[in-house]
């Protein structure tokens, strides 16, 4: 593949072209896999578009905790399966920020979405009063803000590097760690910033979790009524099966190399769930978990057999 480079101080960084990726190798009927993932996309763009289209048009549900669904919807849109095994360098580095940065947003959103439920059970009393429009708006404009810098700054320095070796990047799509470990040259501040990014978007975010809920088990015990403890419990549980479908497998793929090898194929199966189930059962979670949603969206049905 030819190559293109660029000079900065005296230094020459030598650029490919083009990546290629290896995908799956030697796994017979492949096919029906990739059939699988095409109908998973195709449902979970229908049912992301159906639930921001019911909070969009619903004004009862333009509360700060359907701010944060909306959220949580609107970055699972930008989920997607690559097709093309060759892929150019720059999109390489384009898409790769926008997987980062898609799934970092998606880690704080849950965090905002534990702050949420912390605060309406442990102060129910505060709750309107805390938890606004206007505060959840900046908490999630903040992690905007914070992670696309993070995140672009950390993708942003592979434009210091040279890839004078193999172009074969062992996945289904440009992730930064496969990508980086490529290139022949000094290696160290990507590996310390590949660090510091997956700290800042896997690892931070479910301790703080963790500790939120925590609090609640706490505030819970408080509780005299066993059945007003089952009642707040269950106004969680939407959140932490969300919390569960995206943090296990995601923590699995990046946890699993540091302690065993793991098998491409296997790092690219576990890699393809983790960034499309989430974004499909997210939909489905709250529109039958959620009595609002799915009161809305039953209303909405009807409308249509009219």
């Amino acid at each position: 593949t030819s190559g293109n480079s660029a000079t900065i101080s005296n230094v020459t960084f030598v650029r490919p072209a083009k990546f290629y990726l290896s995908g799956f190798s030697n796994i017979p009927h492949v096919t029906y896999f990739y059939i699988f993932l095409c109908f998973v996309y195709i449902m979970t763009v229908v049912g992301n578009v159906l639930l921001l289209s019911v909070i969009f048009l619903v004004k009862t549900l333009h509360t700060p905790k359907y701010m944060i669904v909306f959220n949580l919807a609107l970055t699972d849109l930008n989920i997607f399966v690559f097709h093309n095994r060759y892929i150019v360098y720059e999109a390489c580095l384009s898409y790769m920020f926008f997987v980062w940065f898609v799934g970092g947003v998606q880690s704080w959103t849950l965090v905002t979405m534990a702050y949420d439920r912390f605060i309406a059970i442990c102060f129910p009393l505060m709750y309107h009063s805390i938890v606004t429009k206007p505060a959840i708006a900046a908490m999630l404009l903040l992690v905007w803000v914070v992670l696309l810098s993070l995140i672009a700054f950390t993708v942003g320095l592979l434009d210091h590097l040279s890839f004078c070796g193999s172009l074969v990047i062992q996945s289904f799509f440009c992730d930064y760690g496969p990508t980086f470990r490529l290139a022949c040259n000094d290696k160290f501040l990507n590996n310390t910033m590949t660090m510091v990014a997956m700290t800042v978007v896997m690892c931070f975010p479910p301790i703080l979790i963790v500790l939120t809920y925590v609090c609640i088990a706490i505030a819970l015990s408080r509780i005299a009524s066993h059945k007003e403890r089952v009642k707040a419990l269950k106004t969680c549980t939407s959140h932490l099966i969300l919390v569960a479908i995206f943090y296990l497998p995601f923590l699995g793929t990046y946890i699993a190399p540091l302690t065993s090898s793991l098998h491409p194929n296997a790092r690219i199966i576990n890699s393809t769930l983790t960034h499309t189930i989430p974004a499909l059962l997210n939909p489905i979670i709250y529109s039958l978990k959620t009595e609002e949603v799915h009161q809305h969206l039953f209303f909405f049905q009807l409308i249509m057999e009219m």
